[in-house]
């Protein structure tokens, strides 16, 4: 894996203010999460979530390139890989990776890496940002590569022989919030801190709401669970 020195810390930091999109995030993380699972958190950051989850009694490696963040997660009593090679083939039972696949260039390689990491009926859970139409100058800032529709998220997890299980967008009025920010935003790509608290708590509820509607069809964001078959298909060769 190649080393990454994130450059939207700062963003980073100020999203950890989402308390209602974390908690939705949270959740999302959870549901695909069973007792017993040596879980990963792939792209940890600043712990946003892999506190919480070990805090709910899972036991959570963090994988993180970016040496600052790595170094104030172990300070915390975290378990840190600086590369997911580092774990043995077939030895996790489900890795998360949240806003993180956008920002890496091979995301075909990571995500065959991901396959061989995972036991044989293991999950994966991918969040990723959608629709390279709201590409803008906070996604350049924090060094994302490209946005995702959901088609093309699932083809690359089912090319690399994850079989999908659920695939849906999220957060439908933020895809208007982020073509917004696109079309008006600031060149630097920060968030107002304001701006963010008030979508917080007052539109990101009824965006959740909406979703039961619009999941298939947009959303800011899209997500799918994907799990590893337990017996890979033989291919016959004549």
């Amino acid at each position: 894996m190649v080393q990454i020195d994130y450059t939207g810390r700062d963003n980073l930091e100020v999203m950890q203010e989402a308390i209602k999109y974390n908690k939705y995030l949270m959740e999302l993380i959870l549901d695909y999460a069973k007792d017993g699972d040596l879980i990963v958190d792939f792209g940890a950051g600043c712990g946003t979530f892999s506190f919480p989850v070990a805090s709910a009694g899972y036991c959570v490696t963090c994988v993180e390139t970016d040496p600052v963040l790595a170094a104030s997660l172990e300070s915390q009593g975290m378990t840190v890989l600086s590369d997911l090679n580092q774990a043995e083939d077939e030895s996790i039972d489900y890795i998360y990776a949240i806003n993180v696949l956008e920002h890496i260039e091979d995301d075909t390689g990571v995500v065959a890496l991901w396959y061989r990491k995972l036991r044989p009926g293991a999950r994966l859970m991918v969040y990723v940002p959608a629709f390279q139409v709201l590409f803008s100058s906070m996604d350049r800032k924090v060094g994302h590569v490209r946005r995702y529709s959901k088609s093309e998220l699932c083809q690359k997890l089912s090319g690399a022989g994850f079989e999908i299980e659920v695939s849906r967008y999220a957060d439908s009025i933020g895809f208007f919030a982020t073509l917004a920010y696109k079309l008006f935003g600031n060149v630097e790509g920060s968030i107002n801190r304001r701006s963010l608290r008030f979508y917080d708590r007052w539109l990101f509820p009824l965006s959740r709401r909406l979703d039961a509607i619009t999941h298939h069809v947009f959303g800011k964001n899209v997500y799918a669970l994907a799990v590893k078959p337990k017996l890979a298909v033989a291919k016959c060769s004549i």
